[in-house]
């Protein structure tokens, strides 16, 4: 099966666990969460990503977690999206060839950031990148995080291209993702949790989740309703999950207020990398509140976060 066809469902965004002095990548922790996401039955994972504070990994850490997140989740029937975008055109290609060495399925390509590139910028520096190898890209339009969005009339010449085969929609615009949707036919997944119900009414086929760190197989089962068309059910689903979509992404900036939560629960040890600070006092209990009335069972005695 091509990783085109299963570019749909759950991708978990998944954190990256480090040790409690920031100093190193808890692989161990970071592989039994892979196996707690293929248990709650998402369809793949992201390792490397925003939510996996790819900015603040050295390259050999960066490699150490793909290469995990494909040891670990390719035999449990996970497809492995690597992050693997720059804003410098070589570097990207550089980490598309390192994802496709290192056996992931995709590389996820962020738009390039802070150089805000014209359209025509965007539109080879990604070209440059899919050239580069055979291993299919999926688009990461974000412009609150780049400074600059893909236009849909970009997203539309790149989607020419064999090996660009998915875009994650991160722009909150439904406007944007139905105007991709009407000029060609690349795979749309959500980049937003509160908004994947409404991408599907456009014809999203899918999220890539930071709440299915918490809870993959409630978001699963949403992407599985949506793609049944039975909405009525998603509803509810979704209804039940919108505090924490909301929360953890306002409470403070992914993911400060995620790793607060796994800690909570026992599944991460809470710490980010400088320059991002833990959560305050006041948010910190809030983010153990919403953690509570989603029902979420932690799975082991709590590990406190360093200060």
């Amino acid at each position: 099966m091509s990783i085109a066809s299963r570019l749909h469902g759950c991708f978990t965004a998944i954190v990256t666990p480090f040790t409690p002095d920031g100093r190193a990548v808890d692989l161990s922790r970071l592989e039994e969460n892979v196996r707690l996401q293929a248990a709650g039955g998402v369809q793949g994972i992201v390792p490397c990503g925003t939510t996996g504070e790819s900015p603040t990994l050295s390259e050999e850490e960066h490699a150490l977690v793909v290469e995990a997140a494909v040891r670990v989740g390719r035999p449990l029937g996970l497809a492995v999206v690597a992050g693997a975008g720059s804003n410098s055109t070589s570097h990207a290609v550089h980490l598309q060839k390192l994802a496709r060495q290192l056996g992931a399925d995709c590389g996820l390509q962020v738009t390039p950031y802070y150089n805000k590139p014209s359209q025509e910028g965007i539109y080879r520096h990604f070209m440059a990148v899919a050239d580069a190898c055979d291993l299919p890209v999926m688009l990461y339009n974000i412009p609150g995080r780049a400074g600059v969005a893909i236009a849909p009339e970009t997203v539309e010449r790149l989607a020419a291209h064999p090996n660009v085969v998915a875009i994650k929609e991160a722009t909150g615009s439904m406007d944007s993702a139905s105007e991709i949707r009407r000029r060609c036919g690349i795979a749309v997944l959500s980049g937003d949790d509160s908004l994947t119900p409404s991408f599907a009414a456009v014809g999203a086929v899918g999220v890539v989740s930071v709440v299915s760190n918490l809870v993959p197989a409630r978001v699963a089962e949403l992407c599985r309703l949506l793609a049944a068309n039975d909405f009525h059910a998603a509803l509810g689903v979704h209804m039940g999950l919108l505090p924490l979509s909301r929360g953890l992404l306002s409470l403070d900036v992914n993911p400060v207020p995620l790793k607060c939560a796994l800690a909570a629960l026992g599944l991460d040890s809470g710490v980010v990398r400088l320059p991002l600070a833990a959560a305050s006092p006041a948010a910190a209990a809030a983010i153990r509140e919403l953690v509570a009335a989603a029902g979420i069972v932690p799975a082991r005695p709590a590990v406190a976060a360093a200060r």
